[in-house]
């Protein structure tokens, strides 16, 4: 009982180990994209940007995408979901309208792309369609 014990353990340190490893791995790539952009950034306008300030930049933007994904997974779980879907992206952004704008219109343009027969329609009952095709609008004069 104890060495099946004891080998559950060590599994479990093995696949922390591995997580953490695959975590850093995803840690510095997006540093490093990070240090990248910001790098090409300065570049473009004529500009010098030190290690210590892309560093930093890399580091709180980092910390950010980690806070991003833990608030889109809070999201999605609330609405009792498993996935994240683009309303969850858009209500991160609820407190900066002007991204809020601008993550509105790129859903509305990708939902535009999309193909016809892929997008989900929701069936109105029979009794609505017949309601609805009988109203006649009367202007006002």
């Amino acid at each position: 009982m104890e060495k099946a014990t004891d080998m559950e353990m060590e599994r479990e340190e093995v696949e922390e180990e591995e997580t953490e490893s695959v975590s850093d791995v995803l840690r510095d790539r997006f540093r490093l994209s990070t240090i990248s952009i910001a790098e090409a950034e300065a570049k473009r306008n004529g500009m010098e940007i030190s290690e210590p300030i892309v560093a930093c930049i890399s580091d709180l933007a980092f910390k950010y995408a980690e806070q991003l994904a833990k608030d889109l997974e809070l999201f999605a779980q609330h609405a009792s979901r498993k996935i994240v879907k683009m309303e969850d992206v858009i209500l991160s952004a609820h407190r900066n309208e002007h991204l809020a704008t601008s993550l509105r219109s790129l859903c509305g343009d990708l939902k535009a792309k999309e193909p016809q027969s892929e997008r989900k329609r929701k069936k109105t009952p029979r009794k609505e369609n017949k309601a609805t095709t009988s109203v006649v609008h009367i202007p006002d004069n």
